[in-house]
């Protein structure tokens, strides 16, 4: 009798204890589904990405030996929905058992706890064996304090697991933290290295998409595919983050250019979330690099703490929070997207570059994502729901556990301060200085008011004004309502008129 174990398509770890024996009576279970297409509308590349990579695992299992049964988006036996696959699939194997290993989507997690229950075989959930920590950590860490910061978090993983401390657990270099340090901007120089990813064809992937009625946008790329697809090409793009980029990356990380997208960010996320690559890998060889001191130490923490620190603790954050985590809406934003987030025509130009690159590359770093888009969502009150769903579709290494807490929580201070301890919100001046958006703008960078005005101050100053109840007595906060106090109420009122006339007719921003 055979045991059938399925293989989500974020789950692409050949690592896996698994794969470690051959067994003739268990056939692994991948598929190409429309419910997994279509529950938002993606990237055409993150659909791409993820069909191939899953193709290429397969292939992998094959190779060493192991049974695969394969659904691929057009097969004619494909139903289109985990559930219904697995129904027939089950029937045909005569199936005695149902093993998957734990999903980090809550709604996937539900849905195999839920189709599982009403199953006359055994059923059994294993781990990824992916993670540092487990889903319910941060929580256990936290206990029941109502406030979490992820700096407590990212200490106790640091000492935990070894990762920069001395023996008696001091922290290296001195200090636990070097964010300060690494806030430059990109003068221009040094350029950003070579992109070194591989080149993949996969047009005939992408015909195969279109035909079969899936939906998506951006730009698919398809003939000339610039993603890691399988551990080993994976493991290439970290060596050469480490050898070209890492050094210059804690310096230039929030830093953002219109003629650099890439600057010195190292790509990995989308491998490491379908976790083609370890994050133990990573921080293991990011340490070694540090040791051997081809990067400086604020580099080489910086880089970790978005991994072992932000990276676990959101997704903590996540399932802590779950499921109603997803309709918080603490300011009551309901505004729709401006049309130009499905094209990047704006007159804005910030946002025009950091949406054409995600729509060109299926990627921007996390400043663009936070401080031009995330910042102007919040300070036009765009609906934070509607927001998610595209950050969610648009980025191929967005999956909505650590998609969701870092749109709702970080970006858009939906949740009113459960994972951020303040709205990350700013006027034209922080744009201007780590970037060069501001330069040949249309909008002038240093108006409040007027037609030709950056959209960005008075709907700073208004929202701050609109908010003044729920965020004056923010300790994090009290700078910028000093700074609203100086504002004349004259001044005050032109900067309302100002922010309504700009909110009521976004589309021509």
């Amino acid at each position: 009798m055979t045991t059938l174990r399925l293989i989500l398509g974020d789950q692409l770890n050949c690592e896996h204890s698994w794969y470690q024996h051959v067994r003739k009576d268990v056939v692994y279970v991948m598929m190409e589904v429309r419910q997994e297409t279509d529950y938002v509308l993606h990237h055409a590349q993150k659909i791409i990405a993820i069909f191939a990579a899953m193709r290429a695992f397969s292939s992998r299992l094959h190779a060493d030996g192991h049974q695969v049964h394969y659904l691929t988006i057009d097969d004619a036996d494909n139903l289109q929905s985990l559930p219904d696959n697995l129904n027939a699939l089950i029937a045909t194997y005569r199936a005695k058992a149902l093993e998957w290993q734990a999903p980090d989507e809550w709604r996937l997690d539900q849905q195999l706890h839920d189709y599982a229950r009403n199953l006359p075989i055994r059923t059994a959930m294993a781990d990824t064996e992916h993670f540092y920590s487990a889903r319910d950590e941060a929580a256990s860490i936290f206990g029941q304090r109502s406030s979490w910061v992820m700096e407590h978090f990212y200490r106790q993983m640091r000492v935990r697991h070894g990762v920069m401390v001395s023996a008696t657990g001091a922290p290296s270099g001195g200090r636990w933290n070097f964010d300060q340090d690494n806030r430059e901007a990109w003068p221009g120089t040094p350029w950003e290295p070579a992109d070194s990813r591989p080149v993949h064809d996969h047009s005939e992937l992408w015909a195969s998409i279109e035909k079969a009625g899936v939906r998506s946008f951006g730009q698919p790329q398809a003939g000339h595919f610039r993603w890691p697809l399988d551990r080993d090409e994976a493991l290439v793009q970290l060596e050469a983050f480490i050898e070209h980029a890492l050094p210059n990356f804690g310096r230039f990380q929030d830093a953002m250019s219109y003629k650099a997208w890439r600057l010195f960010h190292s790509l990995l996320s989308f491998a490491m979330n379908l976790k083609m690559l370890s994050p133990r890998t990573v921080i293991e060889r990011v340490q070694q690099a540090w040791r051997e001191g081809h990067a400086p130490v604020a580099a080489a923490e910086g880089y970790i703490r978005q991994i072992l620190g932000w990276r676990e603790y959101v997704r903590g954050v996540y399932w802590h929070r779950m499921p109603g985590y997803a309709e918080l809406n603490v300011f009551e934003h309901q505004t729709p997207l401006p049309w130009w987030f499905w094209n990047g025509e704006t007159q804005m130009r910030c946002l025009s570059s950091a949406i054409g690159q995600s729509l060109e590359h299926a990627h921007s770093h996390h400043i663009n994502r936070l401080m031009v888009i995330g910042n102007f969502s919040l300070l036009a009150g765009l609906s934070p729901q509607q927001l998610h769903q595209w950050y969610l579709g648009i980025y191929i290494d967005a999956f909505e556990w650590v998609e969701l807490p870092n749109t709702l929580g970080m970006s858009q201070y939906a949740d009113g301060g459960l994972l951020a301890t303040k709205p990350y919100v700013s006027s034209a001046a922080y744009i201007d200085r780590m970037s060069d958006y501001c330069k040949g703008c249309h909008y002038d960078k240093k108006q409040r008011l007027g037609e030709r005005a950056c959209p960005y101050n008075a709907l700073y100053w208004d929202f701050l004004d609109r908010n003044r109840a729920r965020l004056e007595n923010n300790h994090r906060m009290a700078m910028m309502y000093k700074q609203l106090q100086r504002i004349s109420e004259e001044d005050l009122a032109a900067i309302r008129e100002r922010s309504a006339q700009l909110r009521a007719n976004l589309n021509a921003a």
